[in-house]
């Protein structure tokens, strides 16, 4: 379940999210690997998911290993909103 102004990190591949989950539990980052909702799409079916106090960890391990998402989205109500 993703709860409001959480964040929703999308890849391209099963394999990119799978290494990020390993870097982000390495880093002990908190967030969650959780089925893509379904008011997204993504072919690889997985998502990060993790709050907002969280996103700068989580965006300071994916950066230094050249890991980021394809698309980050946040949940605002019944929707996500695509980040920039």
């Amino acid at each position: 379940m993703v709860h409001e102004k959480d964040f929703v990190a999308i890849f391209h591949s099963i394999h990119r999210v799978l290494k990020a989950e390993k870097l982000l539990k390495e880093a002990e980052v908190e967030f969650l690997l959780i089925p893509v909702p379904r008011q997204l799409s993504s072919d690889c079916g997985l998502a990060l998911r993790f709050s907002p106090e969280h996103r700068d960890a989580v965006f300071a391990v994916l950066t230094s290993n050249e890991l980021l998402p394809a698309e980050l989205h946040q949940k605002q109500g019944e929707t996500f909103l695509l980040q920039a």
